[in-house]
């Protein structure tokens, strides 16, 4: 099978999440039926909120291209990054290596019906840095944006320290309800801090994770 390598860190329970969320998506019998992967856990890499919200931190362009590198080195096929922000860093990591970049971003705006109202859950930093704008421009959906972004940012950095707690959860679900009165068909929970609780969130219209959209391409890529 051929190796898939993890640009990990951003931040390091979200990248453990995807393991878990790689595992439900195989049917094993043994260990030999698991997929492999190359992870680079680098939770150095510089803050993507620092560079693109407080404008503070230094670019992590270099550090992600440079891990991009050691993966492709180390065997890696093609490579994966369960953070969405990061994406916004994309350009300068596939610049990096003659592997492609497994798309989360790119990925989970293709799941959505066109035409359709796509709710956004997610940092300020996807909205500021226009993340989502080209892959929703070119699949011809619209994005809905949370109207308390500065809710969302706070809760991001509560789950970082305190994990997912009930406090997290109640801000989520607002959101959620705020998205779907604005005319949501579908939401992508697209923080893998928020993720972590997905299994308990739920709303009226259809709710998407990029973690287990790109679980499944990792599987598919790994199984081609």
């Amino acid at each position: 099978m051929k190796p898939v390598g993890i640009l990990g860190g951003m931040g390091p329970e979200a990248t453990i999440l995807l393991q878990h969320r790689l595992l439900a998506v195989v049917d094993a019998q043994d260990d030999a039926d698991h997929l492999p992967l190359l992870i680079d856990m680098n939770p150095q890499v510089p803050s993507r909120i620092a560079h693109l919200i407080e404008r503070t931190g230094p670019d992590p362009s270099p550090v992600l291209a440079e891990m991009a590198q050691r993966l492709q080195e180390a065997g890696a096929t093609a490579l994966a990054m369960p953070c969405n922000t990061a994406h916004h860093y994309a350009p300068a990591i596939t610049r990096a290596v003659d592997i492609p970049l497994l798309n989360m971003v790119d990925l989970s705006v293709g799941r959505a019906e066109p035409d359709a109202r796509v709710g956004v859950l997610g940092s300020p930093a996807l909205r500021l840095a226009g993340v989502f704008d080209e892959p929703m421009a070119r699949s011809g959906v619209t994005a809905i944006w949370p109207s308390d972004m500065d809710a969302l940012l706070q809760t991001i950095r509560a789950i970082k320290r305190h994990g997912a707690t009930p406090d997290a959860h109640a801000a989520l679900t607002t959101a959620i309800d705020d998205l779907t009165r604005q005319g949501a068909d579908l939401i992508l929970i697209a923080c893998s801090e928020f993720s972590l609780l997905t299994p308990d969130l739920t709303g009226p219209v259809r709710l998407l994770d990029t973690v287990d959209v790109l679980a499944e391409a990792i599987r598919d890529h790994i199984k081609s």
